[in-house]
């Protein structure tokens, strides 16, 4: 298998947060076109375990995702690496904006193109799910389409938070599978 340098790592994950707009669920489509289908050292399942506890635990998405990936390709190195490459680009945009945020805030144009760019992340946001859903469903097909059910039920019609549904999704989770592991090796 191919092993990734720091270098690379680093100019990976400054790129990819330079440039991802839109919140944490955008970086996904990102890191899994470059280091799934491009760089092929992920797979998917491996992938969807690093998204799994990007999504389940503290803080930013974006952040979380690169850390994770930062750790499973490199070690806490790595780790560490990717928090750095994914937070300096935030940093130094920021600072610009906030230079320049009095004469820039009424552009037009970068008015147009925060409007042109969320429409792009709408697109991204979507690929997201659909590949996880996709993935999700080749290993668990009858669970994932109960739990997809479930959780638009719950989530559309009796407006239960996200953090809620992600929690219960944990619990039901555990509950089943900790079930049928019990159940293969006793039977």
């Amino acid at each position: 298998m191919y092993k990734i340098s720091l270098k690379d790592l680093f100019i990976i994950f400054f790129k990819i947060n330079s440039v991802t707009f839109g919140g944490g669920y955008t970086i996904v489509t990102v890191v899994r076109d470059e280091f799934v289908d491009k760089l092929k050292i992920l797979n998917e399942d491996e992938m969807m375990d690093i998204l799994a506890l990007a999504q389940g635990g503290p803080g930013a998405m974006a952040i979380s995702t690169s850390i994770l990936t930062g750790y499973k390709l490199r070690g806490p190195v790595g780790a560490v690496t990717c928090l750095v490459a994914s937070t300096l680009p935030c940093l130094i945009i920021l600072s610009l904006v906030s230079i320049f945020y009095s004469q820039v805030k009424d552009n037009f144009y970068i008015r147009a193109a925060f409007d042109g760019i969320s429409g792009v992340i709408c697109a991204a946001l979507f690929l997201t799910v659909f590949n996880m859903g996709k993935t999700s469903y080749k290993k668990y097909p009858g669970f994932t389409l109960i739990m997809l059910a479930l959780v638009f039920v719950l989530g559309f019609f009796f407006k239960v938070k996200t953090a809620y549904l992600i929690i219960m999704c944990a619990v039901i989770g555990i509950v089943v599978f900790a079930y049928f592991d019990w159940r293969l090796k006793n039977v």
